[in-house]
């Protein structure tokens, strides 16, 4: 099983003829910042999808033309949205996604403190009754 998710890992990266080791690392920085529309999860460069294979082509393409990294990811955004940049920018449509987690942790531990405060102003501890032990 290990053998067939090497081999199905390994179809994911096709050589693509880099004029430098500069551009190949430029290309390969590139495709791990951007999502793959279909897989959603993956970045371009670890999915095996026909849609993230033809991005990475249309990446070489663009960067083969002279485009810089920020024109690319201006052409992905127009066809895709933001959805398509693996960290989305700081926007106010993406507050909530970026601060959202820690509003629920700030509000679970606000929770805790009042119902902890309220029962120590209650004296919640209820001493056991001594009974004579008739009722048995």
């Amino acid at each position: 099983m290990l053998f067939f998710a090497g081999v199905m890992h390994a179809q994911a990266i096709e050589p693509m003829p880099f004029a430098n080791h500069a551009q190949e690392l430029r290309f390969q920085h590139l495709t791990e910042q951007l999502r793959c529309p279909m897989c959603q999860n993956e970045t371009l460069a670890d999915s095996n999808a026909p849609i993230a294979r033809d991005l990475r082509n249309q990446i070489f393409q663009m960067m083969q033309h002279g485009s810089s990294d920020d024109q690319i990811k201006q052409y992905l955004v127009e066809r895709y949205s933001k959805f398509v940049l693996y960290d989305p920018p700081l926007t106010a449509g993406t507050w909530l996604l970026w601060f959202g987690p820690l509003l629920f942790l700030l509000a679970g531990a606000i929770a805790v403190a009042v119902v902890i405060r309220k029962r120590d102003r209650s004296g919640a501890i209820v001493e056991p009754s001594i009974e004579n032990g008739d009722d048995w």
